[in-house]
């Protein structure tokens, strides 16, 4: 799965960024209390797409919910339903665990999967902007009095 998450990075134009190890993600999913979940896709034994997720909290509706970090099919699989196949999985464990959301994120420029997404009846939050903190903003920012 490490080499999916280094082609959704190419793919999503922040190669760079991916510094994903395999140890890494091992320890996330199989360790004795996972912090990350996932669901891979698999034509002819081969794993050709995945979908990795993490439980979140909504104070809202008093429940958690499913954050989905990431889903990739390779290029060549696409279309043949194994990115409805995955969501579908995700969806169907909200529905088992009453979990009340499911959500992602997307880049804007992606239109193809945000064609795909709404297709499947999910809306985007318009009103709602991401802010992130990393490398050194959140470093100086844990490290302050």
């Amino acid at each position: 799965m490490v080499g999916l998450a280094e082609e959704l990075a190419e793919y999503e134009r922040a190669r760079a960024d991916c510094h994903l190890t395999v140890d890494q993600l091992h320890d996330a999913l199989f360790r004795p209390t996972p912090a990350l979940f996932g669901h891979v896709a698999e034509v002819d034994g081969a794993v050709v797409g995945m979908a990795l997720w993490f439980l979140n909290f909504s104070t809202w509706r008093g429940t958690h919910g499913i954050y989905l970090e990431d889903l990739y099919v390779r290029p060549s699989e696409r279309g043949s339903g194994l990115g409805r196949a995955l969501l579908t999985e995700l969806a169907r464990e909200c529905v088992a665990n009453g979990y009340a959301r499911l959500e992602w994120a997307v880049l804007d420029w992606n239109a193809s999967a945000i064609g795909f997404y709404r297709s499947l009846g999910a809306a985007p939050m318009d009103e709602w902007t991401v802010f992130r903190l990393t490398d050194k903003a959140l470093h100086d920012l844990g490290s302050s009095d």
